[in-house]
């Protein structure tokens, strides 16, 4: 009896023993539940947070950084330049008689690199740039965002506006999206891209800089040195640096409304950014672009047909004017676009366009400095027997 009292309690007590280490590990199995879920709850709350930091710190202009920096690509060209070597110290006209082989010049050819911006306008794989990045490149080396090269053909360029078109072959290229720079505010936000000073090769991702729209219609008018006719320009004092010429320039929407092309220092001596920089508008480009496509280039070959010369007492006095500016006209060629508008020997020209004539150079100056091609109409406002009349002239090609 005393021994099966004992073997119950024996059972019991390990039954009751089982029941707790049972219970206990289901406590501590809660407990690992209940810190693992804390321990989640903490970390969901930490990306949350995270999250709502880095939504903070986005803006028009990151996203338009974002949206706008895989089309933009960095340009290397390679020229091959000619140049002639002449002897300085054998310039005497009996030794260059008797001994022509020492003074004949010696032509070297030379390669000669350059860097700059671009930006992709279509799948397929059209580039804009500047005619004075690529205008005259024997090598052209486009880098796209990440590190993939292609070789890029020249479809064509225009000097004057000193516009550049591209192409690369392939399909699905990221191309951005364009702007209209007729709708510009001065003030508005806008960011610079390119590949300043080479930079693009260090990570193989363009440069961004950002500031405004410092003013609009900034007329230059032709160069002298490169011929180039600058209008109708925006300003900006988002940085523009060497290697920036090509880029684009783009609104807080990220579209393109111009093309970065240079700066302006004060002095001859300075080549920094000092807050001034300007970029050809993108409706001008789009024109310019599309008829070097289809044709190959812009036709400014034209035939104005009509010498001029300044107006003096006499003149004024023989036709009965009542003018003292202007010039008139004393020759036309025939077949020409003055003789085909109809414009005739002493018509006093007045103004071309909303242009004010005053004399001979001045009227050189305005026609020079027109943005006009061949296939264009302007607008002569003339007196002819004491009458003021217009004339609408096509302009022609020469022959």
């Amino acid at each position: 009896m005393f021994r099966v009292m004992i073997i119950v309690f024996l059972m019991i007590y390990f039954e009751l023993n089982c029941q707790n280490i049972a219970e206990r590990q289901a406590g501590a199995d809660d407990s690992s539940l209940v810190k693992s879920a804390y321990a989640q709850s903490d970390s969901n709350s930490q990306q949350m947070v995270e999250e709502q930091i880095f939504q903070s710190r986005q803006n028009a202009i990151t996203r338009a950084v974002a949206q706008v920096s895989p089309g933009v690509v960095g340009i290397t060209v390679t020229e091959i330049q000619r140049v002639i070597q002449r002897n300085p110290f054998m310039d005497d006209p009996a030794l260059r008689y008797f001994f022509p082989e020492l003074f004949r010049e010696r032509v070297f050819e030379r390669p000669v690199t350059n860097m700059g911006s671009g930006f992709i306008i279509s799948q397929d794989g059209y580039i804009l740039t500047n005619d004075h990045v690529a205008g005259k490149g024997d090598e052209i080396i486009i880098t796209l965002p990440g590190g993939e090269r292609h070789k890029a053909v020249l479809v064509g360029t225009d000097p004057v506006s000193d516009v550049t078109l591209l192409k690369i072959d392939g399909a699905q290229f990221p191309y951005l999206k364009l702007g209209d720079s007729d709708n510009l505010i001065v003030g508005e936000w806008v960011i610079a891209f390119g590949n300043p000073f080479g930079l693009f090769k260090l990570s193989n991702q363009p440069t961004v800089t950002v500031g405004v729209i410092s003013a609009i219609n900034r007329d230059w008018g032709k160069i002298e040195e490169s011929g180039r006719l600058y209008k109708d320009m925006i300003q900006t004092d988002a940085a523009i640096n060497h290697g920036n010429s090509g880029g684009p320039l783009v609104n807080s929407l990220g579209q393109v409304i111009g093309m970065n092309t240079f700066i302006f220092t004060g002095s001859p001596y300075e080549h920094g950014f000092v807050g001034i920089g300007f970029a050809i508008p993108i409706n001008r480009i789009l024109k310019i672009s599309e008829q070097i496509k289809t044709g190959g280039g812009v036709n400014r070959n034209i035939w104005w047909g009509f010498r001029v010369q300044d107006l003096n007492d006499v003149i004024v006095r023989a036709l009965g004017l009542k003018i003292k500016q202007g010039v008139i006209v004393t020759q036309i060629d025939p077949g020409s676009s003055a003789e085909k508008a109809g414009l005739q020997t002493e018509d006093v020209i007045l103004r071309v366009g909303k242009q004010t004539v005053t004399n001979t150079d001045n009227i050189i100056k305005i026609l020079e400095e027109m943005d006009v091609q061949v296939g264009d109409i302007i607008e002569l406002f003339i007196i002819r027997d004491k009458t003021e009349q217009k004339i609408k002239m096509k302009l022609l090609e020469a022959r």
